[in-house]
Formats: C-alpha cells, sequence, structure tokens
C-alpha cells in the first residue's frame, strides 16, 4: 500500500525529499565530526569554570562540618552534646584563621620539591590572573576546607573526655604547622610529589593524617571511664542518637562528593567535566560498596547486624576511594570501597583488643581504610607503584604521629588535657559549659 503511493509521488518531489536526507546525512556526519573534535574553551572561560568549581566543591566541602557535628553528637551521650556542637564550629573557625596566617604557604609557597613553604601570610590576588587558570581566594577557600577536615577526625576520637581548650590549642598547631607540612609533600611539589607519590584528593594527606593525629591523643588521653573492664574485655557505651548519626554519616556521603569531585581541579574543558562525572560515581559506589560487605560480614559473623559498623562502613568506602577516584571501573569502587567498609569494622574490633577508646570509630574508618585505599593505587593507575605509595604512606605515619605525640605531650604536661573523673560523670556540658544540650533529659546537679 506504501509502494503504491509512493508511485503517485511526482518525481521532482522525490529528487528534492531524496536531495534533503543526504544533505541531512552529511551535516550529521559533519556534526559528529565537529563533536568529537571540540575546540578548548578561551582561557577565559575556563578560569571562571575552574572559579566555580573550587567555590561549589568548597562549600560542599565544608558542609562536611555539619556532619562530623551530627555523626559525633549522635555517638556521643546527651550530657556531652553542647560540647561537641561547640568544637566543631570552634574548630573550623581556627582552621581557617590559622590557614591564612601560616598553614597555606607553609604547604604551597616555594616547596620546589623539598619539605616545606615559607612561613608567612596568605595574600590573595583580587586580580582575574588567567595564566593560573583560577582565583587565587577560590583555591585558598577549597584548600582550607579539606585542613578542617582533618581536624574533624581528631575531634570524634577524643569525645566525651578532652578538655575544650587544650583541644582547640592542638587544632591550631595541626592546621597551621602540621597539616601544612605534611600537604606540601606531594600537593604543594614538594619531595613525595617528586619521587611519584600518589594521593588524589587526600586519603593519606587529609584523612590518614587526621588519623595519626588522633590515634596519638586517644593513645595520651586515655579511655573513658567505664569503657574496659579489668579483664580487657570493653563495654558498649551507647550514644544519644543513632538517628543523628545517621543523619552524620548522609551529610557527609552528600559532601564528599565536593572533596574527590573537586579534587579533579578544573572544570574547563569537556575531558575535565566527564572526570567529575565518573569520579562522582566512583565516589557513591565505594560508599555504597563500604555499607553492603560490612552488613554482610557483620551479619555472616555475628547474629546482628551491625548499625554502628555499618554506618561506619560508608565512611570508609569513602576514604578508601578518595586516593583515586578516576581511574577504577565502577566494578573496582565497589569492591575498593567494600573492603576498606571491613577493614574498618574489624579495625574498630583491634582498637578495642588494645584499649584505644575511639569514640567514633574515627581512626579505623580515616587512618585504617586510607591506608588501604593509598596502598592500592596502582591496582587500577598505572602511573603510581606500590613501592612508592608505601614510601609515603611510612612517612606520613612517621611524622604525623610521632609530631603529633610530642604537642600532645607538651599540653598535657603544661595545661592538662584530660577532663576530671567528676566532670566525666557529670558531663562536660555543664562543666566546661555550663549549659545543655537537652534540658529536658539531662540533670544538671552533680551526684
Amino acid at each position: 500500500m506504501y509502494i503504491h503511493k509512493l508511485k503517485k509521488i511526482p518525481g521532482k518531489l522525490l529528487f528534492s525529499l531524496f536531495s534533503l536526507v543526504s544533505m541531512m546525512a552529511i551535516s550529521s556526519v559533519a556534526g559528529a565530526q565537529e563533536a568529537a573534535e571540540i575546540p578548548a574553551v578561551s582561557s577565559e572561560v575556563a578560569y571562571v569554570f575552574n572559579t566555580f568549581l573550587f567555590l561549589v566543591c568548597g562549600f560542599l566541602v565544608m558542609f562536611m562540618a555539619a556532619g562530623f557535628c551530627m555523626l559525633e553528637a549522635g555517638q556521643v551521650r546527651s550530657k556531652n552534646t553542647a560540647v561537641i556542637c561547640l568544637k566543631n564550629i570552634g574548630l573550623f573557625s581556627i582552621a581557617g584563621v590559622m590557614y591564612y596566617l601560616v598553614g597555606y604557604n607553609l604547604m604551597y609557597d616555594g616547596v620546589e620539591g623539598g619539605y616545606l613553604g615559607s612561613f608567612s601570610m596568605f595574600a590573595r590576588s583580587s586580580e582575574a590572573d588567567l595564566e593560573t587558570g583560577y582565583a587565587s581566594g577560590s583555591d585558598w577557600y577549597f584548600q582550607m576546607v579539606f585542613v578542617a577536615t582533618a581536624a574533624s577526625i581528631v575531634s570524634g576520637a577524643l569525645a566525651e573526655r578532652i578538655l575544650i581548650w587544650p583541644f582547640f590549642l592542638f587544632v591550631a598547631i595541626l592546621t597551621s604547622i602540621i597539616y601544612p607540612i605534611a600537604g606540601s609533600w606531594q600537593w604543594g611539589g614538594g619531595w613525595l610529589n617528586v619521587a611519584g607519590f600518589s594521593d588524589f584528593a587526600g586519603s593519606t594527606l587529609v584523612h590518614s593524617v587526621g588519623g595519626w593525629a588522633a590515634l596519638a591523643g586517644a593513645i595520651l588521653l586515655g579511655s573513658r571511664t567505664g569503657k574496659y573492664n579489668s579483664d580487657g574485655t570493653a563495654n558498649t557505651i551507647a550514644g544519644s542518637s543513632l538517628p543523628l548519626t545517621t543523619l552524620g554519616v548522609f551529610i557527609l556521603w552528600l559532601g564528599w562528593f565536593g572533596f574527590n569531585g573537586g579534587s579533579q581541579l578544573a572544570l574547563g574543558s569537556g575531558a575535565d567535566a566527564t572526570a567529575i562525572a565518573d569520579i562522582f560515581v566512583n565516589t557513591n559506589l565505594a560508599a555504597a560498596g563500604g555499607v553492603v560487605a560490612v552488613m554482610i560480614v557483620s551479619k555472616l559473623t555475628s547474629s546482628h547486624t551491625n548499625v554502628a559498623a555499618s554506618l561506619n562502613g560508608a565512611i570508609a568506602g569513602l576514604v578508601a576511594i578518595t586516593a583515586e577516584p578516576l581511574t577504577p571501573s565502577m566494578g573496582e569502587a565497589i569492591i575498593i570501597g567494600g573492603i576498606g567498609g571491613v577493614i574498618c569494622m574489624y579495625g574498630m574490633k583491634l582498637l578495642d583488643m588494645l584499649k584505644i577508646d575511639d569514640v567514633v570509630g574515627a581512626i579505623p574508618a580515616h587512618l585504617f581504610a586510607g591506608i588501604w585505599g593509598t596502598l592500592i593505587v596502582p591496582f587500577t593507575n598505572s602511573d603510581a607503584s606500590y613501592g612508592v605509595q608505601l614510601l609515603g604512606v611510612v612517612s606520613y605515619a612517621a611524622f604525623t604521629l610521632i609530631v603529633s605525640f610530642v604537642v600532645w605531650f607538651a599540653i598535657k604536661t603544661v595545661i592538662g588535657i584530660r577532663a576530671s573523673s567528676e566532670d566525666e560523670e557529670y558531663g562536660l556540658d555543664m562543666s566546661e559549659l555550663g549549659t545543655v544540650s537537652h534540658p529536658d533529659f539531662t540533670s544538671t546537679a552533680k551526684k
């Protein structure tokens, strides 16, 4: 029927239709060739997009501070939640000031294959220097929220018995001296960068550094009263709100897209945009792999699914993929995150065996999973080597653990770092702040 109707169409019209279809086909081929050869954008457009990437991903990472606060507040008892709130907003503020005064230039100014930059203040340029590819203020902001993240790791591990002002003093030293020197070795173009060490977004530079600093503090601070029995067994000290902890984990998960995606450090080309999309996907799948792996393993090895370990599994999966979120396939990202989650779960058990009290599981989630993520980078990135990755892990461990231990010990000796047993029992909200976060459920009277 359609052929019969086609015969009735005039020959000139058929010729015109054929010509039109031919032109469309030729145009499609040409368009495909042009799409495959997209010209690079101008330097000014790249400058705008790169700056936009730093700022948007920076405030996503800043939002992680709220995630840490909610996670910690849910993990501690209600008598200590107000202190957690002050510690988290305090450490974020101190990190910003110290990174401006000393930290940024110590990390980036004149490192040139060495071990540290200069002890000087950051000087922001308000000129649009197209050669750098981004606004200087946007770079400072993006780097600053990373150093605040490292400090947040320390906060959770030492909760419920650390005094506020000694903690703030350590944060000031960590964010102005310890972290910037460590960061200069790789991201500042220092000796580990020259050696070929690879840490895309900070499994070691941020998370392991924060984890080593927390471990040193936890050893010197000691465990909470009642955490461990004389026979070496550990008691579970339940937090105030599991839903609040879960909210904190979801916020951290969301913020991590800025953490890893922004570390591409460029959005001025189609290749960069595609890379960021791949990073987002791998980041998400690694977190999911961490949760699923822990849920399965905990159910198979005990009668219940461990919800606390499952929540930490998400964080451990995110930490593990952070060292290299671009090159793994989607399946490899799930595996890397899943193994990171299981490492974290058994790391929590290991700390209890050693009687090292980590309230939120920060050391297993950030330190142990960070080591795993850093060492496995060469599995998916052929430009990295296992030997150099191990060198980086050991170097950061030695530097951060030793320096942090010395700083914590000095603070402990001079002004003390631990609340009295009476104040610990009473609650640090009242002893440190003179207030409580849950007045309807918290007693304000000393026993």
